[in-house]
């Protein structure tokens, strides 16, 4: 928008509190936060905030610290930026150029936009009965769960949003977001390979093998020279006897003579990492070191490489 005066953007903190803090925890807090008076700024207020229902990893550790530091009365911590859009002549933006100035100012994948310093629950359509009973599907009830998966970010299918509507017609009452958003991510393709490990039909013929059963057919080809292959979520492949250098019980460091095999894996949904390098981190990092070292007997990480994903 070129008629934008200004834009000024400031960190706040919120914080949830199991009871109220006493003068000393205040003052504590205040420190670890390095807490500024706030400035009245002019302009509409724009204040984005980690994406509804997530927990940011920046307040999963800030929580830790505040908890170390004696301040148990604390719940959690997290950290949003309010922004400040001055317009010329002091207008107010209309709802097009408040939903423009939003998209510019937040990542939709990881944060959300809110117009107020007031945090708030997520509340999903009803899906209460009608006359007929719990047990007659309406038109309704199936638009507030397509609006739902939708406004959440579910990535329901068809047929699982069917499913949930029969399972909260049959109890009488609403799911709640938390329940939603638990059945997305434990019937994800991520944790069910509800499509990877499905049966496949191809140009009208039926498959005796699942995607995932193509994909080992390589292996099962070709074996020589693997040690271990699909039994986690990484691959050992046969290495040779090599010079190690670690410590000791004692921890004295000396060399090794030891047969050495190669563990290697990818981890090809690094999100947010791509887009939010610094939270990002944590994830990818972290399952990669996890996997690798949970495979077989366990591994020492040596070397890792990052590569920018295609965006097609």
């Amino acid at each position: 928008m070129s008629d934008i005066e200004s834009l000024v953007a400031n960190s706040w903190h919120v914080v949830a509190q199991k009871r109220p803090l006493t003068a000393g925890e205040r003052a504590r807090l205040a420190i670890l936060l390095e807490e500024k008076a706030a400035a009245a700024e002019a302009g509409q207020l724009f204040v984005v905030a980690p994406r509804i229902g997530t927990i940011s990893p920046w307040s999963s550790k800030a929580t830790d610290i505040a908890w170390n530091c004696d301040l148990a009365a604390i719940e959690r911590i997290e950290r949003v930026i309010a922004f400040n859009v001055l317009v010329k002549g002091g207008r107010t933006l209309n709802a097009d150029e408040k939903e423009a100035v939003a998209g510019v100012l937040h990542d939709r994948m990881t944060e959300s936009v809110l117009a107020r310093f007031r945090c708030y629950r997520r509340t999903v359509p009803s899906l209460r009965s009608e006359a007929a009973g719990y047990g007659r599907r309406a038109a309704g009830w199936q638009t507030a769960l397509v609006e739902a998966n939708g406004a959440l970010g579910l990535a329901l299918s068809d047929d699982e949003v069917d499913h949930l509507l029969d399972i909260f017609i049959r109890a009488g009452r609403n799911p709640t977001d938390v329940e939603l958003m638990m059945f997305a991510q434990a019937n994800s393709e991520h944790c069910r390979h509800k499509i990877f490990n499905a049966s496949w039909v191809i140009d009208g013929e039926k498959k005796d093998k699942t995607l995932f059963g193509m994909i080992r057919e390589t292996h099962a080809a070709n074996p020589q020279g693997t040690v271990m292959a699909y039994a986690d979520n990484a691959s050992i492949i046969e290495g040779a006897t090599i010079q190690r250098f670690y410590p000791d019980a004692d921890r004295g460091y000396s060399y090794k003579e030891e047969l050495t095999h190669i563990l290697t894996k990818v981890e090809t949904h690094n999100h947010p990492t791509a887009i939010s390098p610094f939270p990002g981190a944590s994830t990818g990092s972290g399952g990669e070191i996890r996997d690798e070292g949970a495979t077989g007997k366990g591994s020492k990480p040596k070397a890792g490489l990052c590569g920018p994903r295609s965006p097609t």
